[in-house]
């Protein structure tokens, strides 16, 4: 692992581990989403089985907080590193994406006063949503992992359309080349 620190948090540090495909999303294509409210990062609640067009969720662990460091190791852990990058491909990429996507989230089980400091902080033009009870995860059989006594989600990536999930994304690696693989999901 490269122990140089990472000169902002858009930066990746060299050699991530890279996460191998366990086989733990090859279930979702074709499920149709259970009804769930989550809350989002502007005090709404969202039902995704109930949006009608097409929706992208990207999954992730967490996000760090300036001056709050990461837990211990979590370098170490194979597509853990990069939701913040992750979260402002997307929202770099927000003009081109809303030519073929209706709705378009994060989503995490952090609580959502936690994710709307990323979302304020970088300025992002989409909602977070909170699966801090994992309703959502578990009604998907969603693969987790554990750091630090948290349970947290692996990243993955869903592509749904009006309600059914039509194309999922996993492991996704690197983190801030996710959007380019749902922008070429709409291209082909």
């Amino acid at each position: 692992m490269s122990n140089t620190p990472v000169s902002n948090y858009l930066d990746m540090p060299d050699n991530l581990p890279e996460p191998q495909d366990d086989g733990a999303a090859d279930h979702l294509d074709g499920t149709k989403l259970s009804s769930i409210q989550l809350k989002a990062t502007n005090a709404t609640t969202v039902d995704l089985s109930k949006l009608s067009g097409t929706t992208v969720v990207f999954i992730y662990p967490m996000t760090g907080v300036p001056g709050v460091s990461l837990p211990a190791g979590w370098d170490d852990i194979p597509g853990a590193r990069g939701c913040t990058p992750q979260a402002c491909s997307y929202r770099d990429n927000y003009p081109e994406l809303k030519k073929y996507v209706d709705h378009l989230f994060g989503l995490s089980v952090q609580n959502s006063e936690y994710q709307k400091e990323l979302k304020d902080r970088v300025g992002l033009p989409y909602e977070i949503l909170s699966d801090s009870d994992f309703c959502f995860a578990e009604s998907l059989k969603l693969p987790t992992f554990e750091a630090h006594s948290m349970k947290l989600l692996k990243r993955l990536t869903l592509i749904i359309k009006d309600g059914v999930i039509t194309k999922h994304h996993y492991p996704v690696f690197p983190s801030n080349k996710d959007v380019d693989w749902v922008l070429s999901s709409f291209a082909s």
